[in-house]
């Protein structure tokens, strides 16, 4: 029969333990000056970072929040241009000034947004997708429809193959039965601009079967005819 394993000694548990510390005791006075200047930059790293936020960044989130309230007016209002470059008496500076002048802010971000809708709606699609690339999404519908603006763009730049991807980006990212339509409708109706009729159908089916409470269905019947005839004379 095998012999039990014995049980540690007490006396050597406590002589192990000891070393440990005493070892860790010498470390301690061996690098006491490096490991104190270690803990106090990591110190002023987080009193400077906190500091830095409440003196600068905290006001200057304010500012820009102060700056774009008008924008929002004009914007609403469809005032494109005024919107975008600013009033002719000085009380508003434009969405773009704002960019520059509240970079990193998240209302200079949202600008680019607002701008990048402007200069769309003002003709120039380069310049608006400029400004929606450059959106940094937080997520939610607004993003989606940002996705759908940059395939806007890029249809109305020649690009349709782009355009669709960003349109069916924009349906999913949307997951809405009220959005989600809309885009993959425009990508049907691109896929029929570039004669790809299998494509459009088998979106127009998706709209169908998926979101058959939308405006987009109501009417949908008409468009699967036409992309089921052209199919098949193609």
């Amino acid at each position: 029969m095998a012999s039990k394993k014995r049980a540690s000694d007490p006396s050597q548990t406590e002589q192990n333990v000891g070393e440990i510390l005493s070892r860790t005791d010498r470390f301690i006075d061996k690098y006491w000056r490096q490991i104190l200047t270690g803990i106090i930059a990591v110190i002023l790293v987080v009193v400077g970072f906190v500091t830095f936020r409440h003196a600068y960044l905290v006001p200057r989130e304010r500012s820009a929040e102060t700056a774009i309230f008008p924008g929002e007016h004009y914007f609403a209002g469809q005032q494109w241009s005024i919107a975008l470059n600013g009033d002719s008496i000085g009380n508003y500076i434009g969405f773009e000034e704002i960019i520059s002048e509240y970079g990193g802010t998240k209302t200079a971000n949202l600008a680019k947004a607002y701008a990048g809708i402007c200069q769309y709606n003002l003709g120039d699609y380069e310049a608006a997708l400029k400004y929606f690339k450059s959106y940094k999404t937080t997520g939610g519908l607004f993003a989606a429809e940002v996705q759908g603006m940059i395939g806007d763009c890029q249809v109305n730049l020649g690009h349709v193959k782009q355009g669709i991807d960003y349109f069916k980006k924009a349906a999913s990212k949307a997951d809405n039965p009220t959005l989600s339509p809309i885009y993959l409708q425009k990508a049907a109706i691109a896929y029929e601009s570039l004669k790809e009729y299998k494509s459009a159908l088998e979106i127009y089916n998706v709209i169908k079967k998926k979101y058959p409470d939308s405006q987009e269905s109501k009417s949908i019947d008409k468009f699967i005819e036409r992309a089921k005839t052209l199919s098949a004379t193609n």
